[in-house]
């Protein structure tokens, strides 16, 4: 008999087996086409992103027999993976761990496997252990478990008022207990106490065109600034205001995780980290950048800020805010970091009835580019924007001018005497003036007699004469204008503008002061237009003597200066505009550059404007040579 054929009979009974030993029909392996998106989501998806276990940690859980434990009894299933850490491939298995006790952690609300998911990440990444297996860098494992280690460090400091408890103390762990001790020189900054630290995670951004977070280790905070410390009256901090929110990065080092995990005893110090300390720590002999979130502190700053209220207030009202909870210095200038030696000062300059607020976008962008961040320190001036513009760029040079006493009273910083001025509108202006020689064209146009033949008081002389006659800034190294009225505005020009401006309360110090020099100076026929001050409209009016001679001042030898200018339609450009300021306003000769931006007239947030502002800086940094900052310590 041929055994290599069986009956009809046999076979059909063999088959009949094999059914019944298989339970299955059909070939039970093998594959079908499917969307590739739809594979590369499951293939790269974890609990962060989709709120299930990634397949990395589920393979683990099959591979240890622990995928039903898991799905009955989680808390279990993790207790007895934590067991099984000794084994050959542990490293695998400790990543396991972090992410189901993230996903149990979220399941449950109980924190302490939050802070066990940092725990785990942490041991991954920095094992403390020279014989310890480490991961390949190219592993998808290894950007997951910086997220774990972040993620479950911020949520497993939280308190039950939803903010980080950042403080020494234990802390328990599902396995055992952590001993944290913080760093507390992370609580301090700019000679402020730091407080209130949420998880920039818990915010939403709104209002800023881009959210931007610096991707690395650590769990990125929003922290406020104490209002009820005494602030160290140093130059370097004097001028930061108390609204400004600080972008800080929660460290926490724990000594020997991978070695200390079986013990389920385990201790770690915090730090506490902001932009100004450091960019990166080094952490087991190597070098890793620290995660921070600059655009969720911005917009938490600003969304508290009182800057908005300002921007009307600010224009109808002559006197300059004084309430010290929300500014930084009397004199308008705002530092949002302490001062650091090396940086070139970026002084952003607003516009007629606005504030530093509307700088958003233009901040949010530059303190991520790290181009910018590392050569450039963000300076803001805030103004009565309806005050004479003479007076009010006076007050600013005042500002500047000490400002940079101040800090560099020895003249040693070159990378002060850098300065960039930015002005958006009437602010373009205010900058304009520190970079031109007006000799005594703007006294002539109130008085036909010599400046010191005019009798007054020595403070009401200094006031005058910072109001009209300005000289280079010597700091001062260029000036951007961003949509500003070289010759005036249209709307200022028109009927409704002068009402408007007829509400303008000018600041009583100044009209008193007038009053006095006409008082003093009775029968003078050299003073003219002292009995009625000009509001910043009235200056900008197009036929306003004013702006007609600021316009015909050259910016001075040695500044260089650049345009952008907006113009929101398709007109030819001899008769377009921004809606407020047209193009042959804007435009002036001797600049190094012209940009022409498709927007209305608040353009400083504008993407090409934007960018046309970084080309300008890191043009600027070329030719400003060799001006590196001191080196940055953790």
């Amino acid at each position: 008999m041929d055994h290599r054929r069986l009956p009809h009979q046999a076979a059909i009974a063999l088959a009949g087996l094999a059914l019944v030993f298989t339970s299955c029909g059909g070939v039970p392996v093998g594959v079908s086409h499917a969307d590739p998106t739809r594979v590369q989501r499951e293939l790269t998806s974890n609990v962060l992103n989709s709120g299930a276990p990634s397949v990395l940690s589920t393979q683990v859980l099959q591979r240890q027999d622990l995928y039903v434990v898991w799905q009955a009894d989680p808390a279990a299933a993790l207790a007895e993976l934590h067991a099984r850490i000794g084994d050959a491939g542990a490293q695998y298995r400790v990543f396991a761990l972090a992410e189901l006790s993230y996903a149990w952690a979220e399941e449950s609300d109980d924190r302490s496997y939050y802070l066990a998911a940092a725990v785990y990440a942490y041991a991954l990444l920095f094992p403390g252990d020279a014989d310890a297996d480490p991961l390949e860098a190219s592993d998808p494992r290894v950007r997951v478990a910086c997220d774990l280690y972040n993620r479950g460090l911020a949520e497993g400091l939280k308190a039950a008022d939803g903010r980080d408890d950042v403080r020494s103390g234990p802390r328990m762990l599902p396995f055992g207990m952590l001993e944290i001790t913080l760093d507390p020189r992370g609580l301090s900054w700019g000679g402020y106490r730091l407080e209130q630290f949420v998880p920039a995670a818990d915010l939403l951004v709104r209002g800023l065109r881009n959210r931007y977070r610096r991707a690395g280790i650590g769990a990125p905070l929003v922290a406020r600034i104490a209002p009820e410390q005494t602030r160290q009256q140093e130059a370097a901090t004097r001028r930061i205001p108390e609204l400004v929110k600080i972008p800080v990065t929660a460290l926490l080092r724990i000594e020997n995780p991978r070695a200390n995990l079986d013990s389920g005893w385990l201790a770690g110090t915090l730090e506490l980290l902001s932009q100004d300390d450091a960019l990166s720590v080094t952490i087991d002999g190597r070098d890793w950048p620290l995660e921070f979130e600059t655009s969720s502190a911005l917009a938490d700053m600003l969304g508290d800020s009182p800057w908005w209220d300002f921007e009307l207030d600010g224009f109808f009202s002559g006197v300059f805010r004084t309430d010290a909870e929300h500014r930084g210095a009397d004199d308008g200038l705002l530092l949002i970091h302490p001062y650091r030696p090396g940086l070139i000062p970026v002084v952003l300059v607003h516009g007629t009835a606005s504030s530093p607020a509307r700088w958003a976008d233009l901040m949010n962008e530059l303190e991520i580019d790290r181009d910018i961040w590392g050569r450039y320190q963000i300076w803001l001036y805030q103004y009565n924007s309806g005050n004479p513009i003479g007076y009010s760029a006076g007050a600013m040079r005042q500002a500047l001018e000490k400002a940079v006493r101040e800090l560099d009273p020895h003249g040693t910083d070159l990378a002060l005497r850098r300065m960039v001025v930015i002005g958006h509108s009437q602010g373009g202006l205010l900058a304009k003036l520190t970079a031109v020689d007006s000799a005594d064209v703007f006294w002539k146009l109130s008085s036909d007699g010599a400046f010191e033949d005019v009798r007054m008081d020595d403070e009401t002389r200094v006031i005058l004469a910072n109001s009209n006659f300005f000289k280079p800034e010597p700091f001062v190294a260029r000036v951007i204008f961003v949509c500003t009225p070289h010759r005036g505005s249209f709307l200022a020009g028109m009927s409704l503008s002068r009402l408007v401006g007829s509400f303008v309360a000018l600041p009583s110090e100044l009209t008193g002061r007038m009053r006095e020099v006409l008082t003093l100076n009775e029968g003078a026929l050299i003073l003219r237009h002292f009995d009625q001050l000009p509001t910043s409209l009235d200056n900008m009016n197009p036929s306003s003597e004013f702006i007609q001679a600021l316009s015909a001042l050259p910016i001075a030898p040695g500044i260089a200066a650049n345009s952008i200018i907006a113009v929101d339609d398709e007109d030819a450009l001899d008769v377009a505009s921004d809606g407020v300021v047209t193009y042959a306003s804007a435009h002036i000769e001797g600049v190094e550059s012209e940009k022409i931006v498709r927007s209305g007239h608040s353009a400083q947030g504008n993407p090409a404007t934007i960018e046309e502002i970084r080309r300008i800086l890191m043009l600027h940094l070329r030719e400003s040579g060799d001006l590196t900052p001191p080196e940055r310590t953790p």
